[in-house]
């Protein structure tokens, strides 16, 4: 059975009108045509739809029931339509994003915020994992964007930069690194230190600054959260080094922190995607939410900027 969208519509409008001229009024086409076109359907249904008579047009069950369906059929292509509309436009549709955990808790809330004022029926969703886990998800088509530290080339993928941050070494307040108004990497040599899980972006740039300054600190404890390295550092088991987008992470823990020198240590935070894959439109406006975000938007945490 072949029926279109067209003539769905023409059999509603006439079954809610009562009348063929009406709802050919309605629908800007002339009662032959829409005579016509209730004879096709009814042809190729095998039922008859109205009862016609000389006063009045009454729908039969069969025509109530075919006009059920029929409304169901029709409502769900238009809600489709204006579903896929709003795609183009970017109004609708899903974000899927990927970033870090610091990230994901101290850079996006402001540029989230935003964008849902703005795209309030597109889905968003935002998946934390460490840094080889967001670049795994990207080239693989799990995410479309992902917001990450990016320490080297990415050759495969589109690399935006948007922030960078500091390194800075964290301790509690009564170490004797309080009495400094800045410290150097060389300066941790002797200090038990308290590490991040060798897969951590944090622990990749702190070896090699470690490295470039020849000083090899001692490494009591490592961990792959923020808030068991900031509590073993409360504790007084060792000092840390962490960037400055982290800092408001740890204030629980009452740390003080100092800037890191020679040498001295950024890391570049930037929007990665894969460019073989097109960005939907509703994409495209969180990358101009972020962008509106970093000019507009309060100063970062401390040791933070936005580029």
């Amino acid at each position: 059975m072949d029926l279109t969208l067209q003539q769905l519509r023409l059999v509603l409008a006439v079954h809610d009108t009562g009348s063929f001229t009406t709802a050919g009024d309605r629908l800007h086409l002339a009662q032959s045509s829409m005579s016509r076109t209730v004879r096709e359907v009814e042809r190729k249904l095998g039922i008859t739809l109205f009862e016609r008579t000389t006063r009045n047009l009454v729908t039969t069950p069969e025509g109530d029931e075919f006009c059920r369906v029929a409304r169901r059929m029709v409502e769900a292509f238009d809600a489709g339509i204006n579903h896929f509309e709003g795609f183009l436009a970017g109004s609708r549709g899903r974000v899927r994003i990927a970033a870090l955990p610091s990230l994901a808790a101290i850079l996006l809330p402001p540029v989230v915020s935003a964008y849902r004022a703005a795209h309030p029926h597109v889905e968003l969703s935002i998946e934390d994992g460490m840094s080889d886990e967001v670049l795994w998800r990207i080239r693989t088509g799990a995410v479309d964007l992902a917001v990450t530290v990016v320490p080297e080339p990415l050759p495969d993928l589109h690399v935006r930069p948007i922030a960078a941050d500091r390194f800075c070494c964290v301790f509690p307040p009564q170490h004797r690194f309080s009495e400094r108004r800045q410290l150097n990497w060389v300066d941790l040599a002797d200090q038990p230190h308290i590490a991040f899980a060798p897969n951590s972006s944090i622990r990749q740039h702190a070896e090699r600054a470690f490295a470039a300054a020849k000083a090899n600190p001692s490494v009591v404890l490592e961990s792959r959260n923020i808030t068991t390295v900031a509590g073993l550092v409360a504790a007084g088991l060792g000092v840390a080094v962490m960037p400055g987008l982290v800092l408001p992470l740890v204030q629980f823990a009452g740390l003080q922190h100092r800037a890191l020198g020679d040498p001295e240590v950024r890391r570049r935070i930037a929007v990665v995607r894969d460019p073989h894959r097109p960005l939907a439109a509703a994409s495209e406006a969180f990358m101009a939410a972020l962008a509106h975000t970093r000019h507009s938007a309060a100063p970062l945490a401390p040791e933070t900027t936005w580029l």
